[in-house]
């Protein structure tokens, strides 16, 4: 079964070696790193966060998950800005997609110096004027540059579909991918979207199959877009992993609670310990 890990995105009120070395001692086996503003923002020099980042993985003894690259508030020099992806690789802003575009393959080199072997991504939102199947056009230029610098330093470029962007379901990401037709384009899986959108777990990962690069969770309550710590929320993480096990998944299992950013310690042991007793939960058998 794959391993669990915890996305530092949390611990904002943390520099980026500091959430993980919380996140190794809390017991996990990875941690995502967020390629953003307070951590490794790829708009500026990291060379020194970086080296300490990597001395940091090497004595805890945990591996760089996922880099998320899903975001850009530093591009706003600290101000924050809906809509929160942009600018977007959709973007019909030809500098600010180019922007992007060099941010998304910076965080490629990122990843490969962390020997991580993912990046995600978004598609950004809709925006208004600019029909989606022209957006949809734009990203997939955007997307094929990335990828080209994705394969050239053997990173894997995951799409993280989400309520109310323009790749917002599973079939889009789907026809994205035989769009794009590369190996090294495939999905970021967040359930806890999914659970949202009503999109059920067994087809979800049987559709996307080898495809699912790495995968986000969280808790979910009443369907509303607001993740929750596992075990708060009314999704079930068991049926969730044998789930993923029958489809043979074997990459990371990343909690994601940027919502947690008071309590990100507390976030993070609470949600080790409801999922280590459900990872390895045999189904029931009726008798």
């Amino acid at each position: 079964m794959p391993g669990l890990s915890f996305s530092t995105n949390a611990f904002v009120r943390f520099s980026v070696c500091e959430a993980v070395e919380r996140i190794a001692a809390i017991g996990f086996d990875g941690a995502e790193i967020l390629a953003d503003v307070p951590h490794l923002f790829a708009g500026r020099r990291l060379d020194s966060e970086l080296a300490g980042l990597k001395a940091v993985l090497r004595r805890s003894g945990i591996r760089a998950a996922n880099v998320n690259a899903n975001t850009a508030v530093g591009y706003y020099d600290g101000c924050f800005w809906e809509p929160l992806f942009e600018p977007s690789l959709a973007n019909p802003d030809p500098d600010a997609r180019r922007w992007r575009i060099e941010y998304s393959k910076r965080c490629v080199e990122i990843a490969h110096e962390l020997e991580c072997p993912n990046v995600s991504v978004t598609s950004g939102r809709m925006v208004p004027g600019t029909l989606p199947s022209e957006s949809l056009e734009l990203l997939k230029d955007s997307l094929e540059a990335v990828l080209r610098c994705g394969e050239a330093h053997g990173v894997r470029i995951g799409m993280e579909y989400e309520p109310g962007l323009l790749v917002e379901r599973c079939g889009e990401l789907e026809a994205l991918m035989r769009a794009l037709d590369s190996p090294w384009f495939g999905a970021n899986l967040d359930l806890g979207h999914s659970h949202v959108l009503g999109e059920k777990p067994e087809f979800v990962v049987r559709s996307l199959g080898a495809r699912i690069f790495h995968v986000h969770i969280e808790d979910i309550a009443r369907r509303k877009h607001y993740h929750l710590i596992p075990g708060l929320g009314e999704v079930d993480f068991a049926a969730l992993f044998r789930t993923l096990n029958d489809n043979r998944y074997d990459g990371f299992i990343t909690v994601e609670l940027y919502t947690y950013p008071h309590q990100p310690e507390e976030a993070a042991a609470r949600s080790l310990a409801h999922l280590r007793q459900l990872i390895h939960e045999k189904p029931q058998v009726d008798r």
